[in-house]
């Protein structure tokens, strides 16, 4: 019998995810890139020791993570695969589904990186990429009316600040802010955050993209910076009283 205080033991791993991590560690090794073709099945059973069945599972484990791409047929195969952003952002959400994460947990993240981002961008974006942010921007010129407008504020809201992380240089910064939006715009509607329609909420986040927007064009990093930490803080605070509105109904009721 296992003792109160002792360690939890981590499941063991099965055999094919063994091999499927060897031919992944073989892949990095040989600095292989999308579309490069792996060993044939008969290759990789004497090159892992396995049977062909342990070999046909690890491949079908790295296909669903997106590793790798296999063909049937005559010239068939496996070949290096290219995860997308959208399968690894999915994946990732599945993660955070389980966390319980807060308005409070996004925002602590978002206040940090988001003005460092939107400073790196200043001056250096094309004319197509100011007119997507205007266009983003001008999508909702009024207040919303209704909960169902307001919902579709909130995403455009955060597809602007997705769309500033796609421009980003910086992939990895570009991927958690772009992640950030997403998980939070399943919170809001998943806790129905858009409900009842928030007025400042609408007002200060449209007043704070147009001056962000005009601050990227002149080049201000400085500015562009102050306008995004104030907008991060703003958001936060409406958010958050957003929550608890919510809260306080769901008890009433």
């Amino acid at each position: 019998m296992q003792e109160v205080n002792s360690p939890k033991q981590k499941p063991r791993r099965s055999r094919p995810v063994l091999v499927a991590d060897a031919i992944k560690e073989w892949v990095v090794k040989r600095d292989l890139s999308s579309g490069d073709k792996l060993p044939n099945e008969s290759a990789m059973i004497d090159q892992f020791g396995v049977s062909k069945g342990t070999v046909r599972e690890a491949l079908r484990i790295l296909e669903a993570q997106g590793l790798i791409v296999t063909k049937t047929g005559p010239g068939g195969g496996s070949i290096v695969g290219e995860v997308s952003v959208e399968r690894t952002r999915a994946l990732l959400a599945n993660y955070f589904y389980f966390q319980d994460l807060s308005i409070a947990d996004i925002y602590q993240m978002r206040k940090s990186l988001e003005p460092e981002l939107a400073a790196s961008l200043a001056g250096k974006l094309t004319s197509e990429q100011i007119l997507e942010l205007r266009n983003l921007a001008d999508q909702y010129p009024q207040p919303a009316k209704s909960a169902e407008e307001e919902k579709e504020q909130h995403i455009a809201s955060l597809a602007f600040h997705s769309k500033l992380s796609d421009y980003g240089k910086n992939k990895l910064l570009g991927f958690i802010i772009g992640f950030m939006s997403q998980i939070l715009t399943e919170l809001t509607l998943y806790k129905q955050l858009y409900e009842p329609p928030n007025y400042e909420l609408w007002r200060k986040g449209r007043e704070h993209q147009l001056q962000l927007i005009e601050a990227l064009v002149s080049g201000n990093s400085n500015k562009a910076r102050e306008i995004m930490a104030s907008h991060m803080q703003v958001a936060e605070t409406l958010m958050k009283q957003q929550e608890a509105q919510i809260v306080r109904r769901f008890i009433a009721e």
